[in-house]
């Protein structure tokens, strides 16, 4: 399961970050350290949303 969580962070967290970070700038918050920490969350929340994608997708799988 390990495994599959890094495969979907790595899709996940892109996207997450990627969201919060067009997310701050359409609020017209152009700072540098706004961005890198919108990233940063987006980055870090994805963990556990990739976690629990990963349960349900082996849990739907039966483990394969």
């Amino acid at each position: 399961m390990l495994t599959l969580l890094l495969i979907l962070h790595i899709f996940i967290g892109s996207t997450l970050a990627g969201t919060g970070v067009i997310i701050v700038l359409s609020l017209g918050i152009t700072s540098t350290m706004a961005l890198i920490a919108s990233a940063a969350i987006g980055f870090l929340v994805a963990f556990p949303v990739s976690w629990v994608v990963a349960k349900r997708i082996t849990a739907a799988t039966g483990g394969l």
